[in-house]
């Protein structure tokens, strides 16, 4: 899929028109299903993007190569209905992240590697983030390093291009973010990039590309990733306010034309959306919002098993899911802390969600189909209404049906709704 209707988003919105994009940063099945049948009722386009810990050319958590993504994705848009040209592939902080133990000059062949995979299986929008320290590197990196180690990046990049003739490859620049897979803060909320560091990313970014020789490349740096004092934590979220984000929101340079990319968006209300995109925060990152719906939607459905089936074994979605974790702490253990007891809590409830590196496991899986094969019949209306509030209008009126898998693809919708409404122009 060409960019140019992204480009042109920007365009727009630097116009003064509230109107954005919001991306799903997500490789689940479920959750990528649902975006596309938003997409597909919509008419829109969607944008899909995968980390470089999720994806990578050593397979990252989820096995899967750049190219295997793309099938993946394109193999999910076949079974909806929905074409291939309608959504675009991102690749989110695409960089030294997943090999940052590893000294410098190794880590980043690796991350030019990743890059080139990424265009070469038809990404389009590339966000390139050298901010994490490598094995031989101070604990914290000068702009201009990363700027260059971008750069490099970039030149990977453009050269992939050229081999596909894929010439309306954009670009995100800029890292403050959280790394990937999520921060960890409670008490202290975010603070809002500064104006001056804002522009010395960007001019720094931008004598780094000169000198490699990228010119043309600026020119399609469509998007700066800032904080526009966002959050979210194991139990807090800290929403969006205009105030604090005034000065930032009003000095986007003229040159290059873009705008700001806003990661860590999950759980801010339609309110704190809709300004986002009105402030030029235009491009949304959204991931984490989306398993947690998905997670909450099994959970609900298994109260609902209970209620409804008897004589047949039981799913244990939630015992499962607690089981892996506890198998394979690796994805949880240095984000959740306290007692015991604490810690069980936030393997199930957490606001950053954990758990959804652990849908995949087999026994997991396994109980997520129990669960939809007891109730593979139409739910009666009185569960819907006890269990799914939210969705019951949908069943009354006839939008869905009744089923389980509808129930949990209407819960996990209605997040997306609330970022498509954000991003549509009034």
């Amino acid at each position: 899929m060409g960019t140019e209707w992204l480009r042109d988003v920007v365009r727009r919105n630097r116009n003064s028109e509230a109107v954005g994009v919001f991306s799903v940063c997500s490789a689940h099945e479920s959750v990528l299903e649902s975006a596309m049948r938003q997409a597909l009722g919509s008419e829109s386009r969607l944008l899909i993007e995968s980390t470089s810990n999720q994806v990578n050319q050593f397979g990252g958590y989820t096995g899967m190569h750049p190219q295997d993504f793309r099938e993946y994705v394109h193999s999910i848009a076949r079974r909806v209905g929905l074409q291939a040209d309608r959504v675009l592939l991102g690749g989110d902080h695409l960089g030294p992240y997943p090999w940052r133990k590893e000294k410098n000059a190794a880590a980043m062949e690796k991350a030019c590697v990743l890059v080139r995979d990424c265009v070469l299986a038809g990404y389009g929008k590339i966000h390139l983030d050298a901010s994490m320290a490598c094995a031989d590197d101070p604990e914290r990196l000068s702009d201009a390093v990363v700027a260059e180690r971008a750069a490099r990046m970039c030149k990977a990049a453009e050269q992939a291009s050229a081999e596909t003739q894929n010439t309306e490859l954009v670009y995100v620049i800029g890292t403050e973010v959280p790394v990937p897979g999520g921060e960890q803060l409670e008490n202290a909320g975010p603070v809002v990039t500064k104006v001056d560091d804002m522009r010395q990313t960007l001019d720094v970014t931008h004598r780094a590309f000169i000198a490699h020789g990228l010119e043309a490349a600026w020119d399609r740096v469509i998007g700066l990733v800032v904080q526009p004092g966002v959050e979210f934590g194991d139990a807090t979220v800290f929403d969006y306010e205009r105030a604090k984000a005034r000065d930032l929101a009003s000095a986007l340079p003229s040159n290059p034309d873009l705008v700001y990319e806003a990661h860590s968006t999950d759980y801010q209300t339609n309110a704190g959306l809709r300004a986002l995109v009105e402030n030029h925060f235009a491009i949304l990152k959204v991931g984490p919002w989306l398993t947690f719906a998905y997670r909450e939607a099994l959970f609900t459905l298994s109260a609902i098993e209970k209620e409804l089936i008897h004589g047949v074994t039981l799913s244990r979605v939630r015992e499962a899911l607690e089981d892996a974790m506890l198998r394979n702490p690796e994805h949880w253990q240095s984000y959740y802390g306290g007692s015991d007891e604490q810690k069980k809590f936030a393997r199930m409830f957490s606001l950053s969600d954990r758990c959804r590196y652990y849908w995949p496991d087999p026994s997991v899986h396994r109980e997520v189909d129990r669960l939809f094969h007891n109730l593979s019949h139409e739910i009666p209306l009185s569960l819907v209404s006890q269990y799914l509030p939210d969705q019951y209008d949908a069943v009354r009126e006839g939008r869905i049906a009744p089923r389980a898998t509808e129930l949990m693809d209407g819960h996990v919708a209605d997040v997306l709704r609330k970022y498509q409404q954000a991003c549509e122009p009034t």
